[in-house]
């Protein structure tokens, strides 16, 4: 099974909630707290940075679509509820 590892930003305790593009995740069977990170129990994608030929397409309005999951944390902190938003995370390794 395919997971990802987040760095919890500074702050974020649980409990939490974690939204994957705009999605909320169930506590019991989609993620977990591992001591200082998040761990989703499939595989997200973060878009690399644009190519030439990607930008100069863009230029014109032609767009290009990749996959780019946003991850948003939903906590709270001195008796407030907050929010993280598009959480910073890399890629796991392809395995084949």
């Amino acid at each position: 099974m395919s997971e990802t590892r987040i760095p919890l930003p500074n702050g974020v305790r649980p409990p939490i909630g974690v939204y994957v593009n705009g999605v909320e995740l169930d506590p019991e069977k989609d993620f977990r707290v591992d001591l200082d990170e998040l761990v989703v129990n499939k595989a997200l994608v973060k878009e690399g940075n644009l190519g030439f030929w990607r930008w100069f397409w863009g230029a014109f309005g032609i767009g290009t679509y990749r996959k780019n999951d946003l991850v948003d944390i939903r906590y709270e902190a001195d008796g407030r509820a907050k929010v993280a938003h598009d959480v910073p995370f890399s890629t796991p390794p392809q395995t084949d």
